[in-house]
Order: C-alpha cells, then structure tokens, then sequence
C-alpha cells in the first residue's frame, strides 16, 4: 500500500458543540464582534440606554447592559441555541426584516467561545434571573428592567483563535468603534464605554427638541458633533434627497476637510452600518470633479429604502449587503451628494448678518434683497454653442486655438456698466483651416476679461449684503482683496476664474445629447466572460453614454463607435474601463470624467492669468459670479479659491483688546 495514499474515513455528523465553534469562526473574529452583535441585540430590544464594560480591551471581559424589554425566563435556554430567534419566522420576515439582527447565530457562537452568562428581567417579573450558558443553570438574581450579557474569556476553549488577537489597545480601539457605528446611526440611544475600571466615552441621548443653544441642530447633527467632533459639523454640509423610493439624508464633508485615510466615512443602509462597494464609488465619484491627490472626503450618509430592495442576509456578520437596483441606488448616492456639493459656500457668510433665516422676522427684507442682486449678478448672456460632435481633438491646445468669441461681444466698448457676457458664443468648427478671429488689443485687462467673458458691473452695493463683499484692489497681481461683513476675503482670482469657466463649459455641454462618431475601422478586443455579459446588459446604458459595444464571439468584443469628443480616445482601454465599472458598480462616470478633463484643460487656458491688472469693477464682477457658480470653493484641480479672515481673527494679530 502506498503510504501516501490516506485512508478513506467515514463521513460522520459533527457534535453541535464543533459545529457552534466553527460558526463561531465567521460571526466572532474578535471582541469588537461581540460587541457589535450584543449592542445589536440591546437596541432591538428597544434600549434608550446601553453600556459597554471591557477589561483587557475586550479579551478579559465583555459586559453590555440595557434598560430594553428583557427576554422572558422561560426564553433564556433558548436564547442561546443556534438558529433560535425572536425577529423572524418566516421567509417574508427575512425578506422585510427592519432588525439589526436576525439570524439567531450571535449568543449560540459566542457561548461556544467563552464563558457566556444573561441577566434579564420583564417588566413583569419580581426579579431578574440569571443563565449560565456552560451548565445551562437558570437562577434569580436581583437586576432592574433590561438584560447584562457578561463575557468572559473569549476564545478560552479555542486558544489557537487567541493568537490572533492584536495588543490590548488595538482590541480595545476596535470594540470602541464598533459602539461608535452604532451611537452614529441612533441619537436617541445614550452609549457609556467603560474600560479597566474607567469611563473613556460617554454619549448622551438626544432629543429633536432640546432646550439648549444648540436647538438648531437636529439631533442627528449633535450626535455627530459629539462622536466624531464639532469640525465635522463646521466642514460638512447637510444631505436631504430623494430619488424615487430611496431618501437619502447626512451630511458630506466640503473638500477642505478630506483626509489622508478614509476612517470618516459612515454609510447606512435603514439604520445598520455596511460597507458596500456601490455606495463607496458612488460617494467617491460625486466628489471627482473637486477633490484631486488621493484625498478621502469624510462624509455619514444615510439611506433609507424598502426592505424589500435590499438583501441583508449576505454575511454572518450583516455587514455586506446586495441591492435589487444597485444602479438606483448608485445615482442616489451620487447625485444626492453631488448636488449638496454643488451649492457654493460663499454665501453663507451671508447668512450671518441677515439674521437667521429660520427667523426671518429679524430682517424681512434682507433675503429677498440678497437674491435680488444674485439674480442681477447673473449675465445675460446669449446661448453659447460649442458644436461637440463635428470636433475633432488632436490635442488640447489645438482645440482651444480654434475658439472664436462673439464679434458684437468682443467689440463691446469700456462704457459703464461695461457687459461682456461670459464664455462669449464659442463655435468650435470641423474645419481644421479656421483661425482664431479675435486679435489681442492694446488693453491688457479689456482684452483678458474679454477672453474669460466676466460681465462686468461697476455699480456699488452695500458689501454687507454680499457674501464676497466689495473688491479693494489687488495683491501681487494674484489674489483680490475685498471686504465683506466679516471682514476680509482673499480670492486666487486665477483659480476662481477657472472655476467659473470650466462650470459654464460644463453646463453648456451637458445641456446636449452626448453625440456617437462611429469608427472607421471597429476596435475589437479579446473580453472575458464578464465583460461580455456586462455589454449584451447594458447596451441602453452604453448608447446613452455614446458608446456602441457589439459583441463579434463569445470571447470578443467591438467597439464601433466612441463620444464624438472623444474620438482620440484610446477606444479599447475606455470600453474597458467602462465595462468594469457598469460590472462593479452598476454605474460609470469615465466618460463625464474624461470629458471634464478636457474642458478643465480648456478653462485653465482660458481664465485670467496672475499678474494681469484688474479693475475694482472686473474684481467685483468676478466675485458676484462665483456667488453664483456652483462648486466655486474650489478650482478645478481642487485647490481652494478663497479664504474668509475675520476680524475677530485679525484684531488677535494686533492683540487688539488685550
């Protein structure tokens, strides 16, 4: 007999307790998972207040204390038995389970990794009573309405899982985090952690109607003040949007407050936290147009949908799920976040002085006179046309070297008020022979701001009612100095400028259908399995997209026509990348991602230059048009394009008042 060959052994049924230990391995990784499902458990329960107790960071001892319904005693042995559950009993109650938990796994996997013990008393019990999961022993103990679940030793009878385990800090930041999820997503819950002895984090519960200064803060809001900070609140922006039966609430942090490591980013789907691939691309792409160099924006975003649209039975640990819509979801996300984004900050500064605008009292007539002179900074300007679909784009500069401005626009005179309308009728024709019509004048600043077509008002109003303020002049031919109630505003005009151009360029584009060039000659490419399947399942969303994916064989794809304005285009690396992300995420911006590289290029070629000498009326026209332009805070490389310093802030570099 060959010593290599192993003996057949007879298949036999594993002892439950081997089977409870090996379950154990996919639910219980560490004691931050304990945690997770036990403070799952409180909250189910209907608990307004939950303590976490752990010694040794959680390896030593876990003790998670409510003040819910409590489990009724006859309940207990039950309760720690595997697949035994309260929350479900049917295949409809899966399918339209609103629980944190579910599947009834948690207490059977954790007692069978520990030493395991429950006190619970009802409401309508005289006293608590107390289980102890080892022997099964069920005794009275004293204890008030609720349930303490104490785990001790974890991992005790599986030691080989122990050395696993990281260094108590880390075990114990891991556990504190995991609470912190939870505290997120329930401001009407108080959390208290308690470790070695001491309190570290305390939590209360909020209410809708506090009686404090903070009353116009949502409870929400003060809950994530209070667990990730006041900054967050400061440099977040609130999210309120629906999209057919998806209502999706928060706030998104502005660009300025993204980090180098993505550990603010809370997503919720109904009340639990997942970590879910189309929300995290959705979330990442609505800020591509402003955020640049790896930066993670920071952001809690919450969506509620129909249970019945989402599958949260994926994993053991409940913290992947799978959405029916996966595309509904992902234009959710990203237009949600991108057209809070997309209001420009400049004007709530504003705000401030009009008194608050919940209490218009205060002023009645200051908001309707500040957005009576936005609408006046708006230019009336005719409808530009860039003809996209006859370009053809060798390169960048060429592009913009064929770009003729308006000739009655062009030849408007210095007069006051001097109007020259922004981004002049451009025409970008197929001709390849055309030549740039407009020749340089001998006025640097006319001919620049004739170019970046600013309208331009030399009017004055009272730079207490606009958000940039009124200009003061000039700083080294690079920022705008201007005053406005708060005191001074540093504007880089070139950033701010470019901004406002490469928006015009944008919504001008947009405003028409994207237009298909058909290839001479088809691309055709080797595709795998996937690839294929994604492109015989999204040929509507690809023709929107102005691509056209034929499929040659089972294992080839062609790639017939491409987006007339990116005719240039490497064809196969965008199919291919276009079809990775429609198979991932069910969704694709590289084509508006692609476009937009273009017309930023073109924007930063086309906005004013440092060290061109402006006017106090070109400055202020500037200014009014960045109240007006969306995603102005920042340029399109994502630097920012101005800064507030307060006079509070400039009297402490006088030492004013000390």
């Amino acid at each position: 007999m060959n010593p290599s060959i192993q003996p057949q052994r007879p298949i036999l049924e594993l002892p439950d307790e081997l089977i409870s230990q090996i379950a154990a391995g996919e639910v219980v990784e560490r004691p931050s998972s304990v945690v997770r499902e036990l403070v799952d458990n409180a909250l189910d329960a209907n608990a307004t207040n939950i303590t976490v107790r752990l010694v040794a960071g959680g390896v030593r001892s876990i003790s998670i204390e409510d003040n819910g319904q409590g489990i009724e005693p006859q309940d207990l042995p039950k309760a720690i038995k595997r697949h035994a559950t309260s929350k479900i009993s049917s295949l409809t109650d899966l399918e339209n389970v609103s629980t944190m938990g579910f599947r009834g796994e948690a207490l059977a996997a954790i007692a069978s990794v520990s030493e395991l013990s429950i006190l619970s008393k009802t409401e309508f019990e005289e006293h608590a009573w107390e289980l102890i999961a080892r022997t099964g022993e069920l005794r009275p103990v004293a204890r008030s309405v609720g349930t303490t679940v104490l785990v001790n030793e974890l991992f005790f009878s599986t030691p080989a899982r122990r050395k696993f385990l990281k260094t108590e800090s880390t075990e114990y930041a891991h556990c504190v985090e995991a609470v912190r999820r939870h505290a997120l997503t329930r401001p009407g819950v108080g959390f208290q952690i308690w470790h070695d002895g001491k309190l570290t984090h305390q939590w209360r519960a909020q209410s809708n109607s506090p009686s404090t200064a903070e009353s116009s803060m949502t409870a929400l809001d003060r809950r994530l003040s209070d667990v990730l900070g006041e900054d967050f609140i400061k440099e977040s922006v609130a999210i309120d949007y629906k999209h057919g039966s998806i209502w999706v609430k928060g706030r998104a942090g502005v660009p300025d407050a993204a980090r180098s490591k993505a550990d603010h980013q809370f997503a919720y789907v109904n009340g639990r936290y997942i970590r879910d691939k189309v929300i995290t691309h959705a979330a990442k792409s609505a800020y591509s147009d402003i955020l640049h160099g790896g930066r993670q924006p920071i952001y809690a975003l919450y969506v509620d949908m129909d249970p019945t649209r989402v599958d949260v039975n994926v994993h053991p640990t409940k913290i992947e799920v799978r959405f029916r819509d996966s595309r509904e979801v992902h234009q959710a996300i990203l237009h949600s976040v991108q057209e809070t984004l997309a209001k420009p900050r400049v004007g709530q500064a504003t705000d401030l002085t009009l008194g608050p605008i919940s209490n218009p009292d205060l002023n009645p007539h200051a908001p309707h006179r500040l957005n009576q002179l936005r609408q006046q900074a708006i230019p009336n300007w005719t409808q530009p046309s860039i003809n996209w679909g006859a370009t053809r784009v060798k390169d960048l500069s060429q592009l913009w070297s064929k770009t003729t401005l308006n000739p009655e626009l062009a030849q408007a005179s210095s007069s006051t008020p001097l109007n020259v309308g922004l981004l002049q009728e451009v025409n970008i024709e197929h001709d390849s022979s055309l030549k740039s019509s407009h020749q340089l004048t001998n006025n640097p600043t006319l001919n620049e701001m004739s170019q970046v077509g600013v309208e331009l008002h030399t009017e004055t109003t009272n730079s207490a009612l606009e958000p940039l303020g009124q200009a003061l002049g000039q700083l080294q031919g690079i920022y705008i100095l201007a005053e406005n109630a708060q005191g001074l505003i540093i504007v880089d005009m070139h950033a701010a400028h470019e901004r406002v151009v490469y928006e015009r360029l944008k919504n001008q584009l947009n405003q028409a259908n994207i237009q298909s060039q058909p290839l001479l000659i088809p691309a055709s490419f080797s595709a795998t399995e996937t690839e294929v399947a994604t492109a015989e399942a999204n040929q509507e969303t690809l023709t929107q997209l102005g691509l056209e994916i034929s499929t040659l064989s089972p294992k080839t794809l062609a790639v017939r026509s491409v987006p007339a304005t990116l005719i240039q285009a490497d064809a196969v690396s965008l199919a291919r990348g276009v079809l990775e992300e429609l198979g991932e995420h069910a969704g694709t911006q590289i084509i508006e991602r692609a476009r937009n590289e273009l017309l930023s290029t073109m924007a930063c070629h086309g906005a004013v230059r440092a060290n061109r000498r402006l006017t106090i009326g070109e400055m202020n026209a500037l200014l009014r048009q960045m109240e007006v332009t969306e995603r102005s805070d920042q340029c399109n490389h994502g630097r920012p394009t101005w800064r507030q310093v307060t006079i509070k802030e400039l009297d402490s570099l006088f030492l004013r008042g000390r």
